[in-house]
């Protein structure tokens, strides 16, 4: 019992310094960016008789927030019934009511503390020109979801991040909204973390893959599980609930660290950036951020791990001075994106 309250003691210590860290270099979001005044809602229907209890994701709106932007209000079973959103940027000639078209698709992923506005909020992805021609999917993933099924104490259920967007999401994507089977991932921090871990869970699903200061070795030392078990600690959630303590459950933990997976990744595309945690050119003189240098040893970690187990394909931009902002992950995907692209066979 001691051990157990030491250890629920610490995460509380780790927290409250993660909190102190993340505020000046985590943009928070306005409630309103999910949607601008002038939003039109395309189409709203509640579900039909027994609809309710079926398995798998429906569609239960649709709103147009920006030219080329539509929010589809999605609710899941994975996530025990609740709706969430998700942000389509949408290419050129798009038009889900053409079931013969298919558009390859880019799947971009949110960090921790923020939403499925994320992207198109804190940076200029939507005026993206080499985008025009794929389908670019910003899933919800909670605010701290992790892109994982959690463990929940060894009974699964609510949240299952990675179920509804690895199935629900993808297999309604396909049949109704002219997402096509040819797809790239790629993500920010935690979003880092999702698109490695997708790449690398689900063989054959994404061609290629990006990590922007992501969490690539969660296990790389007590420092990073420290971390790793603050942030699973926010909103007043129940750290142990995501993949469980990290020495019973460590197979679990495993499971979702990107070096343990390494092997699994050596055939795609990787592309992996990060700063060093101290100011860089994009930043406020004096700058630092203690998680961009974890993050920053973590990717050193699985990049040396990725070439010991043989990988052909990956790309690194460990660029020295930077901290945990926008400006480098903005920057980074307009690095990466003619890698992605190639390797969705659409020219950047």
């Amino acid at each position: 019992m001691t051990a157990v309250v030491t250890f629920r003691a610490r995460v509380r210590l780790v927290l409250a310094a993660l909190i102190l860290a993340l505020v000046p270099t985590t943009p928070t979001l306005a409630a309103s960016a999910s949607a601008p005044a002038s939003a039109d809602v395309i189409e709203e229907r509640a579900p039909a008789q027994g609809e309710a209890g079926r398995q798998g994701a429906e569609v239960v709106a649709v709103t147009q927030v920006a030219e080329r932007q539509v929010d589809l209000s999605v609710r899941s079973t994975a996530l025990g019934g609740r709706t969430v959103k998700v942000r389509l940027l949408t290419p050129d000639g798009w038009n889900p009511a053409d079931r013969r078209q298919h558009w390859p698709t880019f799947w971009l992923l949110h960090g921790c503390c923020g939403d499925y506005t994320s992207w198109t909020s804190m940076t200029d992805v939507a005026e993206t020109d080499s985008l025009r021609d794929v389908l670019v999917v910003m899933p919800e993933a909670g605010w701290n979801g992790w892109y994982s099924d959690w463990w929940n104490y060894g009974e699964g259920g609510d949240p299952a991040w990675e179920t509804f967007h690895t199935v629900e999401l993808r297999q309604l994507l396909e049949r109704d909204w002219g997402a096509g089977r040819n797809r790239v991932v790629a993500g920010l921090s935690m979003g880092g973390q999702g698109a490695l871990l997708y790449a690398a869970r689900h063989p054959g699903m994404f061609k290629a893959t990006a990590a922007y200061s992501g969490s690539a070795h969660p296990l790389l030392n007590d420092e990073s599980v420290d971390r790793i078990l603050g942030l699973f600690a926010g909103q007043g959630n129940d750290p142990l609930r995501v993949w469980g303590d990290p020495v019973a459950q460590r197979r679990v933990w495993q499971a979702h660290d990107p070096f343990h997976l390494a092997k699994r990744l050596k055939s795609l595309p990787v592309y992996l950036s990060c700063g060093d945690g101290t100011a860089g050119p994009l930043d406020a003189p004096g700058a630092s951020s203690a998680l961009e240098a974890d993050f920053n040893r973590q990717n050193h970690a699985l990049a040396a791990e990725l070439k010991r187990v043989g990988a052909k394909h990956l790309t690194t931009h460990f660029y020295g001075a930077g901290t945990h902002t926008w400006r480098y992950w903005e920057r980074e995907l307009l690095a990466s994106l003619p890698m992605l692209l190639g390797a969705l066979g659409v020219k950047g």
